[in-house]
């Protein structure tokens, strides 16, 4: 067997043998993709204090990743299914590994927003490839099992990321979370040659670039508007971004159901099972981004876990997520995919309602609850919904389907973090100003209104003050831990009534088992049929 994977999965005459080993190297390419984000929130203190980042920059640093990342994947797995899917995974490694060198070096905030939005451009060929490399290598009767690992990896992510950022930041500066990334994408750069099969789609025509750029515009506009918008006030520039996602995203379905060879058939949107599935995976990352992100700054301002500390108080999620994905694999194909997902939701749901009962003296047991049901729900349910989505792609538009997939799941994410953390803000804002507000002179009173790290920080000054002393710093402290509790269980009751009500919509719109049972558009198996036959013949390249 040659050191390199040389034959195209067009030309193989049965399943690709070594494709258990090669979806490894895709899981170890997605892990890196979630670990940039879940990573740097235990990063963000010392960021902060480090380069004195304010309540914005440390929003761009984190979103810096998310605008071009999100706006990007539609288009770029295009480009990959026509030119090489594993030459999209190569060049998105080789990319996200630079960006995350430079996040390592750099000491100046622009520059650090810079880093992580190259490390998005990255992202965004990546995580499509993944994907549309998965369903081309797996035939169909072995597709729901490789997408539940998947799925799972996503999970784990979730978890470890903080956990190996936080044990570098016990002897290390920041710079170095950015640093995790670099051995593992350097492993599946090698992997990938060696294990992955090349792969490419044939009968693509030209492709519709007009299309892409009206995604790229109105995706990245709307998430732009998303993440400036509820956080720093709808000034000129959130409301601009606004205009043009609600004029382009329109343009895009216009242009898109009159074009020949479109981007993205829009037409796919009248399916239920593409629609409900490409929903439940909306509104399930909305709620689980969104309670995961003020969580874990809950376990670390208010409780005074350390970054290492959080990270280990994370890991019953991940342990959640491959239980959740041994039960799906085996009941969704006895019960199908509407039961699944929907119960998945249902959970998920439950778990975020549980974050209503947080108050100032809650400790690590009332988030514990919330991450094991969001974790089972995790693997439950996204499995089978990423399934349904990748079914309703023909094979030469597996990277096209990978992106729409992992847009939605990065747009519910944005919506998550930016909505509700939006609210849990404003909350916060509103109770420290009733419990506080005649306590502070007007300057320390806005900076503590910033964040609860603002807040502690505030609180630190006032304990250095001679003349005020050690018990009114302690006042402040307990009056932030109960602001910050306080919009967590708020926003908490937001999150659930909108995870409910995205469970109920899911519900009506996903069909039963007789449709889940219907097959797809690309009918045949990959390996052994016709849908490999569709492949380029001379696709040997990369």
């Amino acid at each position: 067997m040659p050191l390199v994977a040389t034959t195209p999965v067009d030309k193989m005459t049965g399943p690709y043998p070594r494709r258990w080993s090669a979806l490894i190297v895709l899981c170890l390419s997605l892990l890196i993709v979630v670990m940039a984000n879940t990573s740097l929130i235990v990063a963000a203190p010392d960021m902060t204090t480090d380069l004195g980042l304010s309540s914005s920059d440390l929003q761009w640093v984190i979103d810096g990743y998310t605008v071009p990342y999100a706006a990007l994947m539609l288009v770029l797995g295009a480009i990959g299914d026509k030119y090489s899917r594993r030459g999209a995974l190569l060049t998105g490694l080789v990319i996200f590994g630079g960006g995350s060198v430079m996040g390592s070096l750099v000491h100046e905030t622009g520059m650090v927003i810079a880093a992580r939005a190259v490390m998005g451009v990255g992202a965004a060929v990546v995580m499509p490839a993944t994907l549309s490399l998965l369903v081309a290598i797996f035939p169909k009767h072995e597709r729901a099992r490789a997408i539940t690992a998947w799925t799972a990896t996503s999970g784990l992510a979730i978890a470890i990321g903080p956990l190996v950022a936080g044990r570098l930041l016990t002897d290390h500066a920041w710079g170095s979370t950015f640093l995790i990334n670099v051995p593992i994408a350097l492993l599946a750069v090698v992997g990938a040659l060696v294990l992955v099969p090349p792969s490419r789609a044939e009968g693509m025509g030209r492709i519709d670039y007009m299309g892409g750029l009206l995604s790229i515009v109105s995706v990245g506009a709307l998430v732009y508007a998303l993440i400036e918008g509820p956080h720093f006030g709808w000034d000129a520039g959130p409301v601009t971004a606004a205009v043009v996602a609600a004029v382009g995203l329109p343009a895009f379905v216009a242009w898109e159901s009159r074009h020949p060879h479109p981007m993205l058939d829009v037409r796919r949107f009248t399916e239920r099972a593409f629609s409900g599935s490409m929903l439940a995976v909306l509104f399930f990352f909305f709620g689980t981004y969104g309670a995961i992100y003020y969580a874990t700054q809950f376990l670390q301002f208010v409780l005074g876990y350390s970054a290492l500390e959080t990270g280990v108080r994370l890991l019953p999620l991940a342990g959640a997520v491959s239980v959740g994905a041994l039960v799906t694999g085996r009941l969704t194909p006895r019960l199908g995919v509407k039961p699944m997902v929907v119960t998945g939701m249902a959970i998920g749901t439950a778990g975020v309602f549980l974050l209503t009962l947080v108050d100032k003296t809650s400790g690590y047991g009332a988030f514990l609850p919330m991450m094991l049901l969001l974790g089972f729900a995790i693997g439950l349910s996204v499995s089978p919904a990423t399934d349904t989505i990748m079914g309703s792609f023909p094979e030469n538009e597996l990277g096209v389907g990978g992106g729409a997939n992992d847009t939605a799941l990065e747009l519910g994410g944005s919506l998550g973090i930016a909505i509700l953390g939006s609210l849990l803000g404003t909350t916060y804002k509103d109770r420290l100003t009733d419990l506080a507000g005649g306590h502070l002179p007007a300057a320390a009173l806005d900076a503590a209104k910033d964040s609860v790290g603002g807040g502690l920080a505030v609180a630190r000054q006032i304990a250095n003050t001679p003349s005020v002393g050690p018990q009114q710093a302690q006042a402040l402290v307990d009056a932030v831990h109960e602001a910050f509790a306080h919009g967590v269980a708020r926003t908490s009751l937001v999150g659930g009534i909108i995870m409910a009500a995205g469970t109920l919509i899911v519900l009506a719109v996903l069909p039963g088992r007789r449709a889940d049972a219907e097959p797809g558009p690309r009918g045949t198996e990959p390996g052994h049929d016709q849908e490999h036959a569709t492949s380029a013949p001379n696709s040997r390249s990369l």
